[in-house]
This record gives structure tokens, C-alpha cells and sequence, in this order.
């Protein structure tokens, strides 16, 4: 779990409100998840930045203000003898901006067992034992760490837990979910698109396609759409598919997911599956998500 310094708690927000700032600074032990918080903020949608050097840190805020994103970047232990500039640099940068100063941290034996699972060296060199090279750069990163706003253990969270953590102390709550939903409709005959995430067969649904009058028409057009709706179990898949999608999808960004695919296939992928996409697309964006449309195979 996370925690905070005590002696920033007061200052610090709610677990359950959204931490607001233009800058995020990561730092912490080699080894405790850094990179992992990285791509965290980016899919956020901060600019993301590794190693910048401490100098340009201030330029770094400028250039994401200009632009009116928010910004996060990775100062640590590889920063050699600059890193005793840190802490002033970073007092300055937070009197001009509002900014964050993020720490991660783990056990020792953790980071220990870390190292040696992905065999990385440590940033300080392999001339001692990462134990000792732990024990010094925890010397190195005291300054730091006694000015933090904002302190985790990642001893016992997993990467998604990590991701998730941020999210939930980051996200920008002006925002919607930063899930972007494709819902698609492909034709069987033509093969299942090879990037879906769920895939629902509506074959089942009586076929349009044998109705003279609807043969050249596609599930948009609204005769079309009127035949496929008068089906009672048409109804009832819409609104099962609905429910359970909506459950899901809370689960999917909890797990980090920024991309999911839902595609519908009938035959050839003109009616059906084009009408139950769209009606799909209503009810997911009724519910809050960005949704993008597509019919793969409308026009074959």
C-alpha cells in the first residue's frame, strides 16, 4: 500500500481525490518501479520524460505549460554529482509551478531479488554487492527523499497496482476514462479481425440479407434497423452484451488497459452486425466512455 510522510500528510490530498499538478517529479530507489510509474503518467497523458538532466528541468516546465499539458520526468541516482542540486533546482521549479515530488521506494531484499530476476546491474556499478549499493544510494537520496510530497512502498504491488495507485491520485478528474473503446463490425466470410480484444457472434439474429427489399441496404438504414429490433431476442442480447460490458470495463482500466477492441460479426458483415455495433456504441457512450465506430467490411 501506498503511505505518506507524516510530515507531508497534512498537506498531501485525499486518497480518494485526484492529486493536481503540472509537473511530476519521480524519484526513488533503483529498482522500486520508476519507469513502470512512467508509463503510467503517460497514459495519462503527461509528457513523459527519463533521466532528464536536473538543469533542464525548469525549461521542461516551461515547454509543458506553453502547451498546456502536464508533465512527468525521472530524476534519480544516475544523475551522478548533479544530484545534490536537486533538492534547490526543485524548490525553485515548485515557486513558478505546481509540482510533485513523487518517491518510490521498496525493501532492500526486495530490490535485492528485483535486480537479480531481470540480471540489470546497478546504476552505481557491479564493483559491490547491490546490497551495499543500495545502502549507498539511499545516502545519496535522503535529501530527496526527506522533501517528497508523496512517498510508496512498492515492496508488495504489483505493476498494475502501481499503475493503478497513480491512476487514481493523478487522474485529472475533469477528464473521462482515458479507455479508448473501438467497437467494430466485420463479416465471418472475410475472417475475424485480428486485433479484437472480445469478439460476439450475432449469426443468431435473423438475416436481413434475405429480404429482397434489404439486400442492398445495411444495418443504418432505418428499415433495416426497424426488421432487426422487432426480434425479441434482439433486444435482450443488446441489453445483456450492455450490462456486461459495463461491468467489465471497470475492471479492464484497472488493470492499465488504454485500447480495447469489440468486435460483432454476422455473415458478411452489412446488417446485423453493423446495427447491434452501432447500438452498442449509444449505450457505451450513454454510460460515459469514448467509444469509436467502425464497419470493417460495410463497403465489401
Amino acid at each position: 500500500m501506498s503511505k505518506l510522510k507524516p510530515e507531508c500528510a497534512s498537506e498531501a490530498a485525499p486518497p480518494d481525490r485526484p492529486l493536481s499538478a503540472e509537473i511530476v517529479v519521480i524519484t526513488g530507489m533503483s529498482g522500486s518501479g520508476k519507469l513502470t510509474a512512467l508509463k503510467a503518467f503517460e497514459d495519462l497523458g503527461f509528457y513523459a520524460v527519463d533521466n532528464l538532466p536536473i538543469a533542464l528541468m525548469p525549461k521542461f516546465a516551461d515547454l509543458t505549460h506553453e502547451s498546456k499539458k502536464r508533465g512527468a520526468l525521472i530524476i534519480d541516482i544516475r544523475e551522478g554529482a548533479a544530484l545534490k542540486e536537486f533538492p534547490g533546482i526543485f524548490r525553485d521549479l515548485n515557486a513558478r509551478r505546481l509540482s510533485t515530488l513523487l518517491f518510490l521506494d521498496a525493501e532492500d531484499e526486495v530490490l535485492r531479488r528485483r535486480f537479480s530476476e531481470t540480471r540489470r546491474p546497478h546504476p552505481l556499478g557491479a564493483d559491490e554487492s547491490v546490497l551495499n549499493s543500495l545502502l549507498h544510494e539511499r545516502e545519496q537520496l535522503a535529501p530527496i527523499r526527506a522533501i517528497a510530497d508523496l512517498y510508496i512502498d512498492t515492496s508488495k504491488l504489483t505493476v498494475h497496482d502501481l499503475r493503478a495507485l497513480i491512476g487514481a491520485k493523478f487522474q485529472d478528474s475533469r477528464e473521462s476514462t482515458k479507455l479508448i473503446i473501438y467497437v467494430n463490425s466485420f463479416g465471418f466470410r472475410h475472417g475475424v479481425p485480428p486485433d479484437s480484444d472480445l469478439v460476439f457472434d450475432v449469426r443468431f439474429l435473423p438475416n436481413p440479407n434475405y429480404i429482397p427489399e434489404f439486400k442492398e441496404l445495411t444495418g443504418r438504414h432505418p428499415s433495416v434497423a426497424r426488421y432487426i429490433r422487432s426480434f425479441p431476442q434482439t433486444g435482450e442480447f443488446i441489453n445483456r452484451i450492455s450490462e456486461l460490458l459495463i461491468y467489465l470495463l471497470p475492471h479492464y482500466i484497472r488493470e492499465g488497459k488504454s485500447y480495447l477492441t469489440i468486435s460483432f460479426g454476422c455473415t458478411g458483415g452489412h446488417h446485423r452486425s453493423v446495427f447491434i455495433a452501432n447500438e452498442i456504441n449509444k449505450r457505451l457512450k450513454k454510460s460515459g466512455y469514448k467509444v469509436k465506430e467502425t464497419h470493417r467490411d460495410l463497403h465489401r
